[in-house]
């Protein structure tokens, strides 16, 4: 008999284990998700590598990371978010760009707007390119027991992405002065 009482325990110990790992599993790919879409949990930086075509920037983008992979596409929306909100740093010889915006509440103002501009297919992917999906030999550093600097280069197509901008009257005009 008591052996069957401990069947039964064991039976139901099991089942409280795939509870807990199924609602762990659920919360962990909400978690995932809502990361892409999260804009203040973006962890990147930008510097200007050499100066671009004609109204571009050619910057690298070091996105920080907790595995040694990365998300492409997520990559391209730091890019974007930079040029639009932080603006990059300069090395020797080449100058760094402020962003496209100071308004600092932009992104909470017109957050819907945001969130559809940076949404999977969204309209971001018309104004980023990366130069290669590879990750160059140095652009691959490990900071930590599980954080990674990992650095792409891309082009973004930054008078295009201010025309939009300033079209969908996201961002002041130019013209428009103070």
């Amino acid at each position: 008999m008591r052996l069957f009482y401990k069947q039964i325990d064991i039976s139901n110990n099991s089942r409280k284990l795939i509870g807990l790992l199924s609602l762990f599993f659920i919360l962990f790919s909400s978690f995932s998700k809502s990361y892409n879409q999260d804009f203040t949990s973006w962890k990147y930086e930008l510097e200007g590598i050499q100066q671009g075509a004609d109204g571009t920037y050619l910057l690298k983008v070091w996105v920080y990371s907790r595995t040694p992979e990365i998300d492409y596409d997520l990559a391209k929306k730091m890019a974007i978010h930079g040029v639009i909100f932080k603006g990059y740093s300069g090395r020797k010889g080449l100058s760094g760009q402020p962003p496209l915006t100071e308004n600092l509440s932009l992104e909470e103002e017109k957050k819907s707007f945001f969130r559809v501009f940076f949404s999977n297919n969204g309209r971001y992917n018309e104004f980023v390119n990366l130069s290669a999906e590879q990750i160059g030999p140095g652009d691959r550093l490990k900071l930590g027991k599980r954080e990674y600097k990992i650095g792409l280069v891309a082009s973004v197509k930054k008078d295009a992405l201010r025309k939009y901008l300033e079209n969908s009257g996201i961002i002041r005009r130019l013209s428009d002065g103070f």
